[in-house]
Order: structure tokens, then sequence, then C-alpha cells
């Protein structure tokens, strides 16, 4: 049986890999602490799972829920954003429902590439950014981002060759794996540099709540355009090139769920929404009913989860510089994006596969982010603090 070209670059992903490697230490009898993906270990609030329960016997929702139907959720999308970044948006052409922001950046580039057209990704960079470009047939570029620069971007450096062939770029801060925060002064640049090259810009934005201050950076108005993270239609308000995908994944701890949903550009919205249509309906009534009560409902959850990992970020670094591992304390994101120690500081796919077998301490290695990512490790906090210090321990006795 023959299979499609666009299948090759999609046979290896980072979180595959240490699957595999889970597996193989569980066999072997190891006890595994996994630290290597992402998916928040807190629950959803007790209103927004009595939301999706009472939607469960209304024989109403049972049925396809086609985009009229979602109007609810879009409005429910709209306000919350509106509130948090003083931005007007209109629900029914500048939202759009999405299964989980992951589908967005998925799925926009078939709506924006034709075979061979490039998208500008971030390296290191989540994987399904790569991902969607590779099923569209496109190419990527991938724009180097290192820590003398702040893990941002040089768009100096791209090529006047590669711009003339390209359509988009993906940007995501606070970025995943490096944990990094962008200002909005960057966001300006980019947006500039979009317009100026005619280039959608993607911004996916599952960390928008994940932000740690020491004086509450969460209750703070994010309509501020000097805030710590900004979105990225404050620095493009008439919504000229922009999109971004947001997800109740992080900040809701919904992730099993997949509810997510993009706002932007109109004529972006409507492209995305023309591809959704040709491969699926919308989810069941019900998420969208939990989705609802979230955004609209007491906060107190989000707060919650954003100290739970500030504590956890705190007790992890705590211990990495106790062993000697000097690892920089990141304002964002559930990850810790360490530089990793001599031997193993280029090859952190044999130092991930190492760890789990030795330790159990599962990660996922720099490299499978991409290039750029060669040369550290990335830790999800995804256990509670006293777990977090028995990895570091398990770690040090591996390091030395």
């Amino acid at each position: 049986m023959q299979f499609a070209k666009r299948l090759q670059p999609l046979q290896s992903n980072v979180f595959a890999d240490m699957d595999r490697a889970k597996a193989v230490a569980l066999v072997a009898g190891q006890q595994v602490i996994d630290l290597s993906l992402g998916s928040s270990d807190l629950p959803a609030e007790a209103h927004v799972i009595e939301a999706i329960a009472q939607s469960l016997h209304d024989r109403s929702t049972h049925g396809y829920l086609l985009f009229n139907g979602t109007f609810g959720f879009r409005q429910a999308a709209a306000n919350w954003y509106e509130q948090k970044f003083g931005i007007k948006v209109d629900p029914q052409t500048e939202v759009l429902p999405l299964i989980g922001s992951q589908e967005g950046t998925a799925h926009l580039p078939l709506a924006l590439l034709n075979p061979g057209d490039f998208a500008l990704l971030l390296d290191p960079g989540y994987p399904s950014h790569a991902g969607g470009v590779y099923l569209a047939s496109g190419q990527i570029y991938p724009m180097p981002i290192r820590e003398e620069n702040a893990f941002l971007p040089v768009f100096a450096d791209i090529p006047a060759s590669v711009l003339a062939q390209s359509r988009m770029m993906v940007l995501s801060y606070p970025h995943n794996p490096t944990a990094a925060i962008a200002p909005i002064s960057f966001f300006q640049e980019a947006v500039a540099f979009c317009q100026q090259h005619n280039l959608a810009l993607v911004h996916d934005f599952p960390y928008v709540d994940l932000v740690f201050e020491a004086n509450g950076h969460w209750e703070k108005n994010l309509a501020n355009p000097k805030s710590l993270v900004p979105s990225i239609l404050q620095a493009d308000p008439e919504k000229s090139v922009s999109i971004e995908f947001f997800t109740l994944s992080k900040s809701y701890n919904m992730g099993g769920f997949r509810i997510g949903y993009a706002i932007g550009n109109a004529q972006l919205i409507n492209a995305l929404r023309q591809v959704k249509a040709a491969v699926d309906f919308n989810q069941y009534r019900g998420i969208l009913n939990g989705a609802i009560t979230a955004l609209t409902g007491p906060q107190v959850g989000v707060k919650s989860a954003i100290a739970t990992f500030q504590q956890r970020r705190d007790a992890f670094i705590t211990a990495l510089h106790r062993i000697g591992w000097n690892v920089p304390t990141p304002k964002a994101t559930m990850y810790i994006w360490a530089k990793l120690p001599s031997p193993w500081s280029q090859n952190s796919i044999e130092f991930c596969t190492q760890l789990v077998k030795q330790t159990g301490v599962a990660a996922s290695p720099g490299a499978g982010f991409g290039k750029s990512g060669e040369g550290y490790v990335r830790f999800a906090l995804v256990h509670e603090p006293a777990l977090l210090e028995t990895a570091v321990e398990r770690m040090a006795e591996f390091l030395h």
C-alpha cells in the first residue's frame, strides 16, 4: 500500500518517542515520574462539570451542532476577550470554535498555503505548528530563537527569497517549550513585518493566564498595552493580518474536553471555517455549555491554577539549584526549559532516553521541538511539589 509523501515528516514526534521510552521503563520496573507532557493534572471546576452534566439530559443537545448553534459560545468568547484585552470583537465574523487551539494551528495552513509556499515557524516550537504545514504540502522556514535574543526571532535574518514565497508566520508567547514571554513592542514589530510582506500572522496563545508575577498579575487590567503578556491584537487592533488561538485546556483544566477558539481577522476566520466545514461539525453542545460557564462564571479556579503552578515552579527550580543545575526561573507557562550540562549538552534525546531508563523521570528532549532546541530539556510541572523534588533527587544521582 502506498501513502502520501506528506506523511513522511510526521512519522516522528517528541511526544510519541517519549511515550515509547516510558513504556520500556515501566516494563523494566521503573516507577515513572512523567514530566514529559504538558497535560494539566488539575481538575476542571465543579460548576463547569455540572453544566456539562445537565446538558446530557437535554435531548436537544444530542444532534449535530452547526455553526449558527455555536453563537452563545462565540459571544462568551468575544466578551471574555474584550474584558481582558479591551478590544471589541464581533462574535459573528471574528470568532470560531475550535477542537483545542491545536486544531487551529494544524488546519489554518490548509487555507493559506499552496504546495511549496513557506510558513515561518519558531525553532524550537510546538510540533503541531509544523505538522499543519506538512499536511498542506508547504515548506517550513525555521526562525531560530536563542537565549541571547530572549528567545525571540530576528526577522531581519529571514532571506528575501524565502519571504517572496512565504504566506504565514506563526508565533506563540508565552512560549512552549522555552517559557519565554514577548513584549508588546515585539508584537508591533511582527505586525508591521507581516503587513509589509503580506503574511498572515498567527499567534497561538494557550498560556494567556499561566503567568506568574509577585503583585498578582492576573488581577491586572490587561487592556494596558504594557502588560506582561499581551495579545497579538493589541498590536493589531484593526485585525489587519492577525488571528489568535485560545484554548480552555490550560486556564480551565479542560484539556480532555478539546475546546478552544480563534479570534481575529474576519477573512482568516472565514477561511478556517471553510476548512473545518469539510472536516467536522462542532463539539457536543454540552461541552460548549461547559465552556460558556467557564468563561462567564467565577474565575477562582484560574487563580488557583496559577498559584499551584507557581508553587510547583518555585519548588522545582529551588531543587534544581540545590543540586547545582542553575536554571532561570520562568515568568509563565507550566514548563522549565533547562540547558543540559556536559556531557549531554548536544544530545538531548539520549539524555531523556537514559534518564527515564535509569531513574524513571520522563522529560522532553529539546531537539524534539526543532534543531535550535538541541542542548535543552523541557520539564512539565504536572505533579505536586513533593514528587517534583523526588524527580530532582533521582536526577541528581543520574547526573553525578
